[in-house]
């Protein structure tokens, strides 16, 4: 617990990558309502960096953590140890992905997919799911030291948000055709994706992993609408389907 001296104020929050599209939006939805932000981009605050994380997370109660990086889990383990390091901090709000949740070896075999599921790291190597995989790891890092530093966590598991910058290269969209197929393919409109973050901040009793999601694409022409959305001016072909024998670099 942190001393009574200590100025604890739950309307102080730090945003986390506040450059990117749902970070952008986050911080303008925060303080529309009264908050104050401190909002840090990928570029001038370093996940890398331990003391530039404790200098952003002075004075704050909660954070909403969404960096879209490569080399995910050093990066979530930095910024947890930081939040247990940074006196007012009580409750993390972290951003993960459907992908951590969906890659297993019997998911056909399965009839419910929720958020007691985890996504295999072997098999994500193996079929070259690499977004897949460093969500995975990074949340689990991040539940792991959560638990073992006191850290009050939730996380936001993801869908594919949709909007202006969604583009056929999301690394999400990594075996797209599966998930199609496993009615698993689910995307995610980015406000109600903010909205969801605020909710699960806001509220005293939310806790563990929440998946959000939208809308589910089931049917051939929802496919098509999603494919016209990510390439307006293709075909709108099926995606390619996994293979573990082609090489897809990180």
């Amino acid at each position: 617990m942190a001393p009574a001296f200590v100025h604890r104020d739950p309307k102080t929050v730090c945003v986390m990558d506040a450059s990117c599209r749902l970070g952008a939006s986050l911080v303008e939805a925060l303080l529309r309502r009264g908050y104050t932000v401190h909002a840090t981009a990928y570029a001038s605050a370093d996940p890398f960096d331990y003391q530039s994380l404790v200098d952003a997370m002075k004075g704050c109660w909660g954070l909403f953590y969404e960096y879209m990086v490569e080399v995910e889990v050093r990066a979530a383990h930095n910024v947890l140890e930081a939040c247990a390091q940074t006196e007012t901090m009580e409750r993390v709000v972290f951003t993960s992905s459907v992908t951590a949740v969906i890659w297993k070896e019997d998911r056909r075999s399965t009839a419910t997919v929720d958020e007691r599921d985890w996504s295999e790291p072997n098999f994500c190597r193996r079929f070259k799911l690499w977004h897949a995989l460093g969500k995975t790891l990074a949340e689990k890092t991040a539940w792991a030291l959560a638990m073992d530093r006191g850290v009050e966590m939730i996380s936001v598991n993801a869908a594919l948000p949709t909007g202006p910058q969604l583009s056929v290269t999301n690394p999400s969209l990594k075996g797209a055709a599966e998930m199609y197929e496993d009615g698993v393919l689910v995307t995610v409109d980015v406000q109600l994706l903010v909205d969801a973050h605020v909710a699960v901040y806001e509220s005293p009793s939310a806790y563990g992993r929440y998946i959000c999601f939208s809308d589910a694409v089931c049917r051939p022409q929802d496919a098509i609408k999603l494919a016209r959305m990510l390439s307006p001016n293709s075909s709108c072909a099926p995606p390619p389907r996994l293979d573990p024998t082609h090489h897809h670099p990180p």
